[in-house]
């Protein structure tokens, strides 16, 4: 077992075998988002079992929170750790999330080996596509009422949200709002100035040469630049998401598409039917890229982007668990943090516009759907519930049929 600072409560004993049975328990009944799954871990684990106090349990949680990754899995893996030490870690963590992993891959088999050539379904998937448009704008209104907490986390957030939709690569985003923040918040508000100019015009710059040389904004491939689908490919995509994704899976969209979608390895549409689908299955929203990366490169490529999606959750802890809460007791870097939470907001809010004009240009007729997309919305505000999801993409397949169909 490995020791948490500064919390003398201790797991119950418990077999390697019994750990992993013990989570993938929690993988079978991890409907409703991260939200519905902390609270599950929270109440069997510390209010009944006591593993840790709970006052540990919460400081855990703003570590996790402020990390990249799925926070429900991370707090899987940290206490299984806990538990049984770094194998207690992985099986942990591969018990939590292996119940939603296998149900995706079937899905996605399912979906690409029977396509959707039946008007009736196309119909039911366009009314679900409207759909997770409303549930995604309800994920970055979640995301940014918890990190924009001031004018200047607004303003990062906005302009974010500029770049983003005028094509500029989202690591100069995220950079540029990490530093200007935490330079502003330690009174250099001059050379916070200083770099958000040059980013702007470093910004500005790219889209100008991009324009110029006839590919459209960054990120978007034209007919015809689609690039061979490989493994490597779509684990690097992966990773890239896992190192993103501050503030819940929902954050890891943005990425995942520019490096699929923008790509031309599967299409808008496609894409929005892998979150709906991930929606609905008792597993992190994340495994959202495991039927991205199914639809992309069939089941070594769901392997491989899977992989890279969860090696940080993974890795962060079993490599620095002693140390984190002593790391990001830091000011400095919490305030990193903070602008570069602000940026994703801004670039989460741009995607979700831009998928909702995509999504717009595919519906047969606009009154529907806008319908179907303010009763989704609707619901998903007023019914807080763990099946709010389930029912929303359920009633918005029967809706599509009928209006579409």
């Amino acid at each position: 077992m490995v020791d948490g600072p500064g919390d003398d409560v201790r797991p119950p004993q418990i077999g390697a075998a019994a750990l992993f049975a013990r989570f993938l328990g929690f993988g079978f009944l991890a409907f409703g988002g991260p939200v519905a799954q902390i609270a599950m871990i929270r109440r069997e684990l510390v209010e009944r079992e006591g593993w840790m106090s709970s006052a540990h349990f919460n400081r855990l949680l703003a570590v996790m929170q402020a990390l990249p990754g799925p926070e429900a899995h991370e707090l899987c893996v940290h206490l299984g750790i806990r538990a049984r030490g770094r194998l207690g870690g992985l099986l942990a963590g591969l018990g939590f999330m292996l119940p939603g992993l296998v149900l995706m891959m079937g899905l996605a088999w399912v979906y690409v080996t029977f396509g959707m050539a039946t008007p009736a379904i196309v119909a039911a998937f366009m009314g679900i596509q409207v759909a997770v448009i409303a549930v995604i704008v309800r994920a970055v209104h979640r995301i940014g009422e918890h990190v924009l907490t001031d004018p200047l986390l607004w303003a990062l957030a906005i302009g974010s949200g500029a770049a983003t939709l005028l094509g500029v690569t989202f690591w100069l985003v995220l950079a540029g709002s990490g530093l200007v923040y935490a330079l502003a918040r330690g009174g250099r508000r001059g050379l916070a100035a200083g770099i958000a100019v040059l980013a702007v015009g470093a910004g500005a710059t790219a889209v100008i040469m991009d324009l110029d040389a006839g590919t459209g904004l960054p990120g978007v491939l034209g007919a015809g630049e689609a690039q061979a689908v490989g493994v490597m490919a779509l684990f690097i995509a992966g990773l890239k998401a896992g190192l993103l994704t501050f503030g819940g899976a929902y954050t890891a969209i943005p990425y995942v598409r520019a490096d699929t979608v923008g790509r031309d390895w599967l299409t808008d549409a496609q894409f929005l039917d892998g979150v709906a689908l991930a929606g609905v299955l008792p597993a992190p929203m994340v495994i959202f890229c495991t039927f991205v990366g199914y639809v992309a490169g069939g089941p070594w490529g769901a392997a491989a982007i899977t992989a890279g999606v969860f090696l940080p959750a993974f890795a962060f802890s079993m490599i620095f668990y002693e140390r984190l809460e002593r790391i990001l007791d830091m000011a400095g870097l919490q305030t990193l943090l903070a602008g570069i939470a602000a940026g994703v907001v801004g670039i989460i809010a741009a995607t979700t516009q831009q998928l909702g004009a995509a999504t717009a240009d595919r519906v047969p007729t606009a009154l529907p759907a806008l319908v179907i997309f303010a009763g989704a919305l609707a619901i998903i505000y007023l019914w807080k519930s763990r099946l709010s999801a389930v029912v929303v993409v359920g009633l918005a397949a029967v809706a599509g049929w009928a209006a579409f169909g």
